[in-house]
């Protein structure tokens, strides 16, 4: 150990500019102390009260210390913008190699903030779709839902994603009234088939299978609308119509769910609905 120390100091070699400094800094401070030195001696001669003299002293002495500092600086003033220089590259070397790191803190700082979304929600972010069942400061783990974005059944796949895509993409939250949800789902026709038959026997079939807490679901969205200050939704159920393209007619299906229930109230009324009609077109007898 101390041969190394040996070795380190006769390797140290002081040039004449960092002697110039030193002695520059030195001059300065010992300016600066017998300069505090004098102005104290006055001031404790000249002034006679003492709460006045006490103020003097630390005024003066708070001068001077801004001085000295403003002085260190201008000498120093080279070797501190290099100095300045090598933390910025290091700066921004570090934000550089970090910066994955990063964006997954801030979107981590981003859902909390806004409250996107909690542990048992199922959310939608690009093309990933699931249920959130594990959230850290890194990352989001979700069980997918799938396939595609009209499925609502689990596929058996995990999927993390990293907090940084929600700095950058959207993120929708199936969940966002928790017990209970207004699910849609879509029936397609043609033109030509029976899709008015089709029409009232969905109806029918929804507000079936909705009855036992369709009551249960209206009291939990008017208290849930009270809540946020919304507009309270009608839950009954309703079947809409929309023409996306010539000759097809799609049936537009908004029932009230449970939130875990939704693929299973879906298919509990089209099985019913399609159990002994297809709806194809009539055929009139020859």
């Amino acid at each position: 150990m101390n041969e190394e120390l040996e070795t380190a100091l006769v390797d140290f070699v002081v040039t004449d500019s960092l002697m110039s400094l030193l002695i520059s800094t030195a001059l300065l401070i010992a300016g600066g102390l017998i300069v505090r030195a004098l102005i104290a001696r006055f001031i404790k001669r000249q002034v006679d009260t003492p709460e006045l003299r006490r103020r003097w002293l630390v005024q003066s002495r708070n001068g001077l210390l801004l001085l000295m500092i403003l002085g260190l600086v201008l000498i120093w003033g080279e070797e501190l913008r290099t100095l300045a220089l090598s933390i910025v590259a290091i700066a921004v070397a570090f934000v550089v190699a970090t910066k994955e790191l990063i964006m997954c803190i801030t979107g981590s700082i981003l859902k909390a903030g806004a409250g996107s979304f909690s542990i048992g929600d199922r959310i939608q972010i690009k093309d990933f779709r699931g249920d959130v069942i594990d959230q850290n400061l890194l990352a989001t783990t979700i069980l997918e839902v799938g396939p595609g974005k009209l499925t609502h059944q689990r596929t058996g796949r995990m999927a993390v994603i990293p907090n940084a895509l929600f700095v950058s993409e959207p993120v929708i939250n199936e969940s966002f009234t928790h017990d209970y949800v207004l699910h849609v789902f879509t029936v397609p026709f043609k033109r030509d088939d029976d899709w008015r038959g089709a029409q009232k026997a969905i109806v029918a079939a929804a507000r079936k299978q909705c009855a036992p807490f369709l009551e249960e679901v209206r009291r939990y969205m008017n208290r849930l609308s009270v809540s946020r200050g919304l507009e309270p939704p009608s839950v009954d159920p309703r079947v809409t119509m929309q023409v996306p393209v010539a000759g097809e007619i799609h049936l537009i299906v908004r029932v009230p769910t449970k939130s875990g229930q939704r693929g299973f109230i879906e298919q509990a009324i089209m099985a019913e609905v399609f159990q002994d009609n297809d709806y194809l077109p009539k055929t009139e007898p020859e």
